[in-house]
């Protein structure tokens, strides 16, 4: 085995807290290493070609790039090493950026680290094996799911293309909040006037397949060809006889209840057409609150309503799926200091888009008398320890949108707005909030402690922070800037992962911003976070073209990772076949095999196997304990702790930790999975037979696995071990499962540094025999 290593210096990133001539020296005496090299830049175009030139020289069977995360890279080395010649799997990464330079600023510490990372790489490397990546054939359809803004121009650009589009939309009609809005902020365009042609280019596209009042079950398959469960709910409503004349039905109905597109501020019948320019432009029939009494059925002349419709279930399969999904409006009940829903003059922005909308319930009459005093609070549900810390975009522009609509219609308005920093990040929005200022508005720059009501006068209680005073003053309507919140509640459903802010998180927050974890799934709009309708816009065509790229594919190729069999071991037991929930596992002749085209790669059917009958590709039982020996070879830290991390959620929160640089102990190696079911308890046991103190077992959080049921597995798998490892003497303590989204950095960080105070304590216990 000839093996080549290249160290790179990334700049300073890792030169400036890794000694590289001194790793470079420990390197070169490693068994079966001929070749290493450091680099300034690794991935630079110079880098690859000596990289690529080294291979081929020295004849090289495998090599060791010693640079960042395999998330940023490993697909770059990779195709270099097919260039040269090599199989692209038998390249191995050590990760001493994001998880030794950027996290140990502790020189020493940092280089004895990185010297365990990279001999635990070329451990790997020397039972690396060539895999050979399987082909598929794409369909070439795509399925948008969110009738939202982004979802709609998603649908219309892949329509365009010629790709069939499946627009799933969970409400009977698309536009999603842009159909709440008066106006856009910076143009001043009317919202609707926009968004309207948009909704019925969708409607007319023929490649557009529109399922309302639909929700998403269940999605299997994998990149190229998903299959996704829709329930199709009844709307009563034939859209194809049904006309719009929704006076004819609506105005015969008894029931009335809140109207949520009028904010719950008007009321509507359990009958009635959702949005004014609604798509389908069909009514729809509230069967939570309709009694039945069928008058509407016989006042409809066109006999479009069918009250013996059932709801339907639908499978469809796509190529890729984009994630439209949107917001969710913070609820301004959870700041009571505000008192929101106690005082009828404290309302929302969305409150005050349908009082300001000549189709709002007071027809963009705000019935405030003449010199009234108006007061916008920012941040509500935004920037808030208490809330949400991040910043929702949008609100500084909402608000300076509104009080300049309020100004010029009401021009003896007294508008103040309390914000504590203004936010405008957009093309033109500085420009517009000068010209704003200009207007006779009020600036105060600072918090809102309360609101309360005296003598039926709405009173503020706020700090000056400019002028450092607390002040009191009285308006007649105060309006809450509530920012968004994230709607994930498909992640368990879609399998992926969200960040600590609740939104799904992308693959990269720079080179893959529409990208996420599942090859073929994309995100667009404020499905990833916080977004202007411009930005929804833009990530919407990005996520298109990315979807597009798959779609258009004739074939499209994929790791080579699947479980196998080895026939010779296998036993017949059947437990592979109980235990995987993707039915890739089947039982032919009395023995086990595994189909690898259903095959998710969890590894679950491997880790559990009792007769070592089962592997996979580049996760292999034997690189992995290849890396544990090598790991134990020398002991760089006390205690030493062995981390094994999924791939998806836990290796990009230690990841997270690196880029922004939290500091956390240098006793931990990390060794990566696919998924914590892919643990082995015999990984661990070894772990503990060569002499390394402590075992971490981290993945996705409960009920958020990428492989759906992964992480329960290990977790029983755990239990069972800590039993077993008090029963042979072994302190049950020193092995710990955690689990953590990717967003998570910070507290998968701390969980480690308590892990290896709670090993250290019991080393010392066990040494003083207490």
């Amino acid at each position: 085995m000839r093996i080549g290593v290249f160290v790179c210096h990334c700049g300073l990133n890792i030169a400036g807290n890794v000694d590289i001539d001194e790793l470079v020296k420990y390197v070169s005496r490693l068994n079966d290493v001929v070749s290493v090299k450091d680099l300034t830049f690794a991935c630079s175009e110079s880098g690859q070609e000596e990289i690529e030139r080294d291979i081929k020289e020295n004849n090289l069977d495998s090599i060791v790039v010693a640079a960042c995360t395999p998330k940023m890279h490993e697909a770059t080395f990779r195709n270099v090493a097919m260039n040269a010649g090599l199989n692209p799997y038998v390249i191995s990464i050590a990760n001493i950026r994001e998880q030794c330079s950027w996290v140990h600023p502790d020189r020493e510490v940092a280089t004895l680290k990185a010297k365990d990372l990279v001999r635990m790489a070329v451990a790997r490397a020397r039972c690396a094996k060539p895999l050979k990546r399987e082909k598929a054939k794409v369909k070439k359809a795509v399925a948008v799911i969110g009738g939202g803004i982004a979802g709609i121009e998603a649908s219309i650009i892949l329509a365009k293309a010629g790709i069939k589009v499946y627009l799933i939309e969970k409400k009977p009609t698309i536009g999603g909040h842009m159909a709440f809005l008066n106006e856009v902020f910076p143009t001043h365009d009317c919202s609707i006037c926009i968004l309207a042609p948009r909704m019925s280019e969708v409607w007319k596209n023929p490649n557009i397949e529109l399922i309302t009042n639909a929700e998403v079950k269940e999605i299997s398959g994998r990149v190229g060809n998903f299959s996704i469960k829709i329930v199709k709910h009844p709307r009563y409503v034939d859209p194809v006889k049904c006309k719009g004349c929704i006076d004819d039905c609506s105005s015969v109905c008894p029931v009335e209840v809140p109207n949520e597109y009028d904010q719950f501020m008007r009321l509507r019948k359990a009958i009635y057409l959702p949005i004014p320019h609604s798509t389908p432009f069909c009514a729809v029939i509230d069967w939570q609150n309709c009694i039945g009494c069928r008058l509407c059925e016989k006042a409809c002349h066109p006999e479009a309503i069918n009250f013996d419709e059932k709801g339907v279930e639908l499978e469809v399969n796509a190529g890729a799926i984009i994630i439209a999904t949107g917001y969710k409006p913070f609820d301004a009940r959870k700041k009571p200091e505000y008192g929101y829903g106690v005082y009828k003059n404290v309302i929302t922005n969305l409150e005050l888009e349908r009082l300001l909308s000549a189709t709002g319930p007071t027809f963009g009459n705000l019935n405030i008398g003449k010199n009234a005093r108006i007061a916008f609070i920012q941040c509500v549900g935004s920037r808030d320890e208490k809330t949400n810390e991040y910043c929702s975009r949008v609100c500084c522009m909402e608000s300076l949108k509104n009080a300049s609509i309020i100004k010029n219609r009401y021009p003896d308005t007294d508008i103040t707005i309390f914000y504590t920093d203004m936010r405008t990040p957009g093309r033109m929005y500085e420009e517009f909030y000068r010209r704003i200022m200009l207007e006779d508005i009020r600036f105060v720059r600072g918090g809102v402690g309360r609101i309360w009501e005296e003598n039926g006068k709405t009173i503020l209680s706020y700090e000056d922070t400019l002028s450092g005073k607390v002040r009191e003053e009285e308006f007649d309507l105060v309006v809450l800037a509530i920012g968004m919140e994230a709607n994930s509640e498909l992640e368990t459903t879609v399998g992926i992962r969200t960040g600590e802010d609740g939104f799904y998180e992308v693959a990269h927050p720079k080179l893959k911003p529409a990208e996420t974890d599942v090859r073929g799934i994309f995100l667009a709009g404020t499905a990833a976070g916080p977004n202007d309708i411009q930005s929804s816009i833009a990530s919407a065509g990005l996520a298109a073209s990315k979807a597009m790229d798959i779609v258009f594919s004739k074939e499209i190729d994929f790791y080579p990772f699947n479980a196998y069999v080895i026939e010779e071991l296998c036993t017949g037991c059947r437990l592979c076949v109980d235990l995987c929930k993707f039915r890739a596992a089947f039982m032919k002749n009395g023995k086990a095999e595994i189909d690898p085209n259903a095959c998710t790669m969890c590894g679950v059917c491997v880790s559990a196997c009792p007769t070592n009958a089962i592997d996979m590709g580049f996760y292999s039982n034997r690189k992995i304990q290849a890396a544990i020996d090598a790991l134990a070879e020398e002991k760089n830290a006390d205690p030493l702790i062995l981390v094994f991390a999924c791939w998806y959620c836990s290796y990009a929160a230690a990841d997270l930790a690196g880029i922004s640089k939290i500091q956390y102990s240098a006793n931990s190696r990390i060794i990566r999975t696919l998924c914590a079911g892919r643990v082995d308890v015999e990984w661990i046991l070894r772990a503990f037979e060569k002499g390394i103190d402590g075992v971490l077992i981290t993945g996705c959080r409960e009920n958020e696995c990428h492989f759906k049921f992964g992480n329960s597995q290990a977790e029983e798998r755990v239990q069972a071990l800590r039993k077993l490892l008090a029963e042979l003497g072994i302190n049950p303590g020193r092995v710990k499962a955690l689990w953590h989204s990717a967003g998570e950095a910070k507290a998968l960080t701390e969980e480690i540094d308590s892990f290896v105070e709670e090993v250290s304590r019991i080393i010392e216990e066990e040494e003083h025999g207490d």
